[in-house]
């Protein structure tokens, strides 16, 4: 298991503490690399729900000693314009204002790539979007960039 999965393994619990979400862990290569968590709180995410997720991980990796060398820990939310990179995030994100660029037009006849609604989650490998107050389905697999809308 490399150390990204591991690092998951670790906060998910932490996170159920408050009812957060985990949006994504990266680790960072290069000079000084960092392990930043991204996290989200339906009632809007806090400086405080960073502050205890930075200190309880931090706490279990200095005594697991996962990572075998100096790092930087970032615990912050994901951002206002953050582009979606897996499918856990279109249910974290249902309910907000999401906008999604195709590889390909979804109908026949129309040259429309670009879909901007309200996220409704993903069901059967489909995104459901309410567009114009209509029910759009695209397919996961044709999804070229997604990102929230504020």
């Amino acid at each position: 298991m490399d150390i990204v999965e591991k690092v998951k393994e670790f906060v998910f619990p932490i996170l159920e503490e408050r009812d957060l979400k985990l949006v994504d862990v990266e680790l960072t290569k290069g000079k000084r690399p960092v392990l930043r968590i991204y996290i989200y709180n339906p009632e809007g995410t806090s400086i405080g729900d960073c502050e205890f997720v930075s200190r309880r991980i931090g706490a279990i990796l200095d005594v697991e000693d996962l990572i075998p060398y100096s790092y930087e820990l970032e615990v912050s939310s994901p951002g206002l314009n953050r582009k979606l990179k897996n499918k856990e995030e279109y249910e974290i994100f249902k309910g907000k204002d999401i906008k999604i660029v195709t590889t390909e037009p979804l109908e026949e006849g129309n040259k429309n790539k670009v879909y901007k609604g309200k996220l409704l989650g993903l069901e059967n490998e489909n995104v459901k979007i309410e567009e114009d107050g209509k029910i759009r389905e695209i397919p996961y697999e044709k999804i070229s960039k997604a990102n929230l809308e504020f």
